[in-house]
C-alpha cells in the first residue's frame, strides 16, 4: 500500500478512524455504555439508518444534468451530475491528459485535497494524499470522482452531506449535515502493491487501515461500509504470500483477523444479518474458543432465531469466564425467561392437540360397559343347557 509519507489526522477525508480495538474482554463499564456488548469504545448513540448512504457506484450510465439542482453563479452545462440526483457534482477547472488516463479501481493514487464549507472554512488540506480506490479508504465524494478524473486535471467536486461526514458530521470542525467543496488535482495512479509480496509488517499495516476505516464507519453508524472495510482487510490479511513471516508477525495477523471479525459480527447484528454474524462468530470461536465478544454475539444470535436452548449455555460459558459481567447476567437471565415461557406455551399447544388425560378411562373397563357385552357367567349357562338339550333329544331318539 502506497503511503503520502505523514499520516492524516483522525477523521480527515483520508484514512479516518478510531484506531482503537478493545481487549478480548470488556469491563461492565464499556459493556454498559453501549447497547449490548458493543465492540467499539466511545461509541455515540445510534442513529436512524434509514437515511444513510448507500454503496454507490458510478459504473452505471449517468444521467443528464438538472438544471435546477445546478449553482446559480456556474453555467450548468460545466457540470457533471455523477449519480444523477444533483447531490454530487463534478466541474474541471483544469483539463487532465485525456480519459485514457483515467484510474482505476484497485490503483493506488494520490491527489491534491482541499475542503472547504459553504462558509469557506477549510477543513482539509492535503498536498498528496495516497488511497487505494475503490475501496472507501476517503470520503465518498472523493471515491467516486477520482475515477473520473484524468492526470493532470484539476476538479472542483460539490457534494451533500450524505457522501462526507453525513448526520454526524466530524468533531470539532464539520457540522452536521454539512455540504463540502473538494479541490482536487489528480496526481499519480499506479498499481497497488502485490498481496503476495508483501513482508509481515507491511500486511499488518495494511490490514490495520482497512480495519481501522471499517471502526470509523462504524461509529458514523454506516454498517454497510463498515462490513465493507473489514471484509477488505480479512481479504489482505488471508491472501497468499511468498514472504516468509516470523512467530510474532503470524499471530499478529491472527489477532488482527480476530478483531476484524469480532467488528464484522456486530455490524452484521446492527444490520440483522444473523446466519452472516453466526459464521462471523463461528469463524472467531476457532481460533479463539474462550473469547468473549464472540460468545456472547454468537448467544445474541441464537436469541434474536428463538434458538433459546440453544443460546442459553452458551452465554453461561461466556459469564464463567467473566462471573461479574453484568451484560451477560442481564441478558442470559431474560433468555432463561424466554425460554421457560416458551416451554410453557408448547406444553399447553401439546395438551390442547392430545385433550384431557383424565378424561379417558382404561380400555378394559371402557369394554366392559359397552352395552352389547355378554356376562361369561350367563354364556357358560346357556351354552351347558344348549348341550343338555341335545343329549336328552339323543336318548329319546335313541329309545324309540
Amino acid at each position: 500500500m502506497a503511503s503520502s509519507g505523514e499520516a492524516p489526522r483522525s477523521g480527515s477525508p483520508g484514512r479516518a478512524g478510531t484506531g482503537t480495538e478493545p481487549s478480548s474482554t470488556l469491563d461492565g463499564a464499556q459493556l454498559d455504555m453501549a447497547e449490548d456488548f458493543e465492540v467499539l469504545e466511545e461509541e455515540e448513540e445510534e442513529e436512524d439508518l434509514s437515511e444513510l448512504p448507500p454503496l454507490e457506484d458510478v459504473g452505471r450510465p449517468l444521467a443528464p444534468p438538472r438544471e435546477d439542482t445546478q449553482p446559480s453563479e456556474q453555467d450548468p452545462q460545466e457540470w457533471l451530475d455523477v449519480l444523477g440526483s444533483g447531490l454530487l457534482k463534478k466541474k474541471t477547472l483544469v483539463p487532465g491528459q485525456g480519459v485514457d488516463t483515467r484510474p482505476r479501481k484497485g490503483q493506488d493514487v494520490t491527489v491534491r485535497l482541499k475542503a472547504t464549507l459553504e462558509d469557506g472554512s477549510v477543513v482539509e488540506d492535503n498536498p498528496a494524499l495516497t488511497f487505494t480506490l475503490g475501496d472507501c479508504d476517503v470520503l465518498q465524494a472523493l471515491d467516486l470522482c477520482v475515477q473520473l478524473l484524468e492526470m493532470g486535471e484539476t476538479a472542483l467536486i460539490m457534494s451533500d452531506a450524505k457522501y462526507c461526514y453525513g448526520a454526524q458530521g466530524r468533531s470539532p470542525d464539520v457540522p452536521p449535515n454539512a455540504a463540502i467543496t473538494l479541490e482536487v488535482e489528480l496526481l499519480a495512479a499506479r498499481d497497488a502493491p502485490d498481496l503476495e509480496l508483501l513482508s509481515g509488517k507491511e500486511k499488518i499495516e495494511l490490514a490495520n487501515r482497512k480495519r481501522e476505516r471499517g471502526n470509523f464507519f462504524y461509529q458514523q453508524a454506516d454498517y454497510v461500509l463498515a462490513i465493507n472495510s473489514y471484509d477488505i482487510a480479512l481479504k489482505v490479511i488471508g491472501s497468499s504470500s511468498k514472504v516468509h513471516f516470523s512467530p510474532d508477525e503470524e499471530a499478529e495477523l491472527l489477532d488482527v483477523k480476530v478483531k476484524c471479525l469480532n467488528n464484522l459480527a456486530a455490524s452484521q447484528l446492527k444490520l440483522d444479518h444473523y446466519e452472516a454474524a453466526l459464521k462471523s462468530c463461528n469463524l472467531v470461536l476457532e481460533h479463539q474458543p474462550g473469547n468473549i465478544k464472540a460468545l456472547f454475539r454468537k448467544g445474541k444470535v441464537l436469541a434474536q432465531q428463538g434458538e433459546y436452548r440453544e443460546a442459553i449455555p452458551i452465554l453461561k460459558a461466556a459469564l464463567k469466564l467473566e462471573p461479574s459481567n453484568k451484560t451477560i447476567h442481564a441478558e442470559l437471565s431474560k433468555l432463561v425467561k424466554k425460554h421457560a415461557d416458551q416451554k410453557n406455551v408448547e406444553t399447553e399447544m401439546y395438551r390442547k392437540m392430545l385433550g384431557n388425560p383424565t378424561a379417558a378411562g382404561t380400555p378394559g373397563k371402557c369394554k366392559d360397559k359397552l352395552p352389547w357385552s355378554i356376562p361369561w357367567k350367563w354364556l357358560f349357562g346357556a351354552t351347558a343347557i344348549a348341550l343338555g338339550g341335545v343329549a336328552l333329544s339323543v336318548v329319546i331318539a335313541a329309545r324309540n
